[in-house]
């Protein structure tokens, strides 16, 4: 069965959910989060898209962005093609880093935004059983 394509379109609010492969760590240390989010901060400026809430799970993370110049494919490509390459030749391994493709859902902005963003800066604290 095909994929249903995603809406895809500058401007619009969505928030991306990525998992690593079989629900493993994507961030093993410091080290790894800290190449992410050197990397996630120089696309944002790049591409001019707007981060409004973030948070990095050891096994996945999500992102609410609002890309203006570029579509959401094109930044998530180069953020997760990048990252999984450093990952992999960091330590020691080959094959697929994340899950499937990444999930996106559009965010009604005025119902749904506020809660939105404390549900990702509140996922880190939340036990491994709750988190998406």
């Amino acid at each position: 069965m095909p994929r249903q394509p995603r809406l895809d379109i500058p401007g619009l609010l969505q928030h991306v959910i990525v998992r690593g492969i079989e629900r493993t760590e994507v961030f093993l240390d410091d080290k790894d989060r800290q190449r992410f989010v050197d990397r996630f901060d120089r696309l944002l400026v790049e591409t001019e898209t707007d981060c409004y809430a973030w948070a990095l799970i050891p096994n996945h993370f999500h992102l609410l962005l609002r890309c203006k110049c570029v579509e959401l494919s094109r930044f998530m490509r180069r953020l997760l093609t990048g990252y999984a390459v450093y990952f992999n030749l960091r330590h020691n391994r080959s094959g697929h880093l994340f899950q499937n493709r990444y999930k996106s859902i559009f965010c009604e902005e005025e119902s749904y935004l506020l809660e939105l963003i404390r549900y990702i800066h509140l996922n880190p604290h939340r036990p491994a059983w709750c988190q998406i």
